[in-house]
């Protein structure tokens, strides 16, 4: 890659923000890009795009089951007021990871910089709540791990919004307003370096249509619990909302991508 090509992609991926995730920027010789590691289809891979799938687990709603599938080109994630997760205050449907063949995944281990883009269709009926309602999640794997990073609907002083948050230092990297984003596809843009203490970095974009919605990014943050950092996507709400925003609904996700900053 030319070094006018590495500035024009650091220039395109955020000048300050771009340098601090490890991407090439003006004046550097430093040939990195973003190599795709990732590219799922819905119909070919169905869930099999995934590492796991948390369909129901507690077997809560066997009537509605699957909860979790694939049509055509998206993969849709339903929730019902009746379903419960084996914690029976809160619910979840959710994937995780990123399957590249039948028995290999793809690891974030530290020091790895990694992206995720993917466009997500949130309906009217997939409302913020006071309490917490998450629709992607960077965790540690494992039972009772903590998460790392999550994309959340919360309402903040009476007003739906959508927000990514640093779970660990529970810092907020951006917010903004969720109503304009409903019933319409939005495309997300989710960056990670994977470091521990202050080693760590993320960047968040959303998109809708043309226009850019957010376009925030932490750098100097806590990013690595243990072992290694693994997507979950899906609706993980809690049954303590107090806004009477909880109602049967879903999630619709497609083109999910990953890439890898070699």
């Amino acid at each position: 890659m030319s070094t006018s090509r590495r500035a024009l992609l650091g220039a395109a991926l955020g000048g300050a923000a771009g340098a601090a995730l490890g991407l090439p920027v003006a004046g550097t010789a430093h040939a990195v890009s973003w190599q795709q590691r990732w590219a799922p289809s819905a119909s070919r891979d169905g869930l099999g795009a995934f590492e796991t799938v948390e369909d129901d687990r507690a077997n809560s709603h066997p009537g509605g089951q699957p909860h979790i599938y694939a049509t055509v080109d998206n993969w849709r994630f339903n929730m019902h007021t009746v379903d419960r997760d084996t914690s029976t205050d809160r619910q979840r449907q959710e994937v995780t990871g990123l399957r590249t063949g039948s028995s290999s995944y793809l690891k974030w281990t530290e020091g790895q910089t990694w992206r995720i883009t993917y466009s997500m269709y949130i309906p009217a009926s997939l409302k913020a709540t006071t309490t917490f309602t998450h629709i992607m999640q960077m965790k540690q794997p494992g039972t009772g791990t903590l998460p790392i990073v999550v994309q959340s609907l919360r309402r903040v002083n009476g007003v739906q919004t959508i927000e990514l948050k640093l779970a660990i230092d529970d810092i907020l990297v951006g917010r903004t307003d969720l109503e304009p984003l409903h019933d319409k596809w939005t495309d997300v843009d989710f960056q990670i370096k994977v470091g521990n203490g202050s080693a760590g970095s993320v960047r968040w974009i959303l998109k809708s249509g043309s226009a850019t919605v957010v376009d925030k990014s932490k750098t100097g943050v806590d990013t690595f619990l243990a072992d290694r950092v693994r997507p979950k996507w899906g609706i993980y709400r809690s049954l303590g909302d107090t806004s009477g925003s909880l109602q049967d609904t879903y999630l619709l996700l497609k083109n999910l991508r990953g890439y890898q900053l070699v």
